[in-house]
């Protein structure tokens, strides 16, 4: 019993977990909404790590996508994977060359406004520059610290992507200049644990990934394993002061295809305003 119950739990970590995203709807009200931005909707897709194995779940989630009609898709970063021992040297430059696949499979997005991406550090350890054309080439727009505005009935919100903050340049002075105080801010960067800084700026809400959720999340324990920059907040919603944070747990794996209650992701957020919610 002990051998069969290792088996299953063994198939549904290695073989069906990876493979199939939960859809997690989430509504967050920000005060500093416009109100004709009630109910506009975003999904967030994060850390492809693309591959053979990941290609499955991304189909998925396209799929979840497209059905959603979202109003804007955020692409939160690690679309390749670079090797653990080769960060450096060759192979990594060469890691580059999954983009491509990846891009095309997200190009079959659908969202009324916009696909907007921003890198993980997987994606500046390998070509970032090549990465970042291979996106914009397929839709896909990447923001490197700068902003662009959402405009709807007279009314405007922002959408800032910071460069990687551990292996990038991230400017958040650079990525906010230009934007009115009292204007709402969508930020997206990569490393959730960034929130701790975002939360001095004007910025209303962060979007990040990068954890995978640990992939294995153990009952009371939680995660064996996470990486630098995502170990405070891990997975999720938090309330960093002003700053709403999400952790998004991303579609691909790293280094073993496995997940254990830790299910790929596709979040669909509904930004509410305070009168929309009342």
């Amino acid at each position: 019993m002990a051998a069969t119950g290792a088996l299953a739990l063994g198939e549904d970590s290695v073989i069906l977990e990876p493979n199939h995203p939960i859809l997690r709807a989430i509504e967050v009200v920000l005060p500093r909404l416009p109100a004709v931005f009630d109910g506009f909707t975003i999904v967030q897709l994060s850390d492809f790590h693309y591959d053979e194995r990941s290609a499955v779940p991304i189909r998925a989630a396209v799929e979840m996508v497209n059905n959603l009609h979202p109003d804007l898709v955020v692409l939160t970063g690690d679309f390749v994977t670079v090797p653990m021992f080769h960060r450096r040297f060759r192979a990594a430059k060469r890691a580059a060359e999954s983009a491509q696949p990846c891009a095309q499979l997200l190009a079959q997005l659908h969202a009324r406004i916009a696909i907007v991406s921003v890198l993980g550090n997987h994606d500046i350890e390998s070509d970032p520059r090549r990465i970042t054309e291979t996106l914009d080439a397929h839709g896909l727009s990447v923001l490197r610290n700068r902003s662009i505005p959402i405009e709807q009935k007279g009314s405007r919100i922002w959408l800032s992507g910071l460069d990687d903050s551990w292996e990038g340049d991230p400017d958040m002075e650079l990525t906010l200049r230009g934007i009115p105080s009292d204007e709402l801010v969508v930020l997206l960067v990569h490393e959730p644990d960034f929130a701790d800084e975002a939360a001095h700026y004007p910025v209303d809400l962060q979007l990040s990934g990068h954890s995978h959720g640990g992939q294995i999340w153990l009952p009371i324990i939680g995660a064996p394993w996470l990486p630098m920059f995502a170990r405070k907040y891990p997975r999720g919603r938090y309330q960093i002061g002003p700053l709403t944070l999400y952790t998004n747990m991303g579609l691909g794996t790293i280094r073993f295809p496995i997940r254990l209650n830790c299910r790929p992701e596709v979040t669909l957020f509904t930004l509410r305003s305070r009168d929309g919610a009342l």
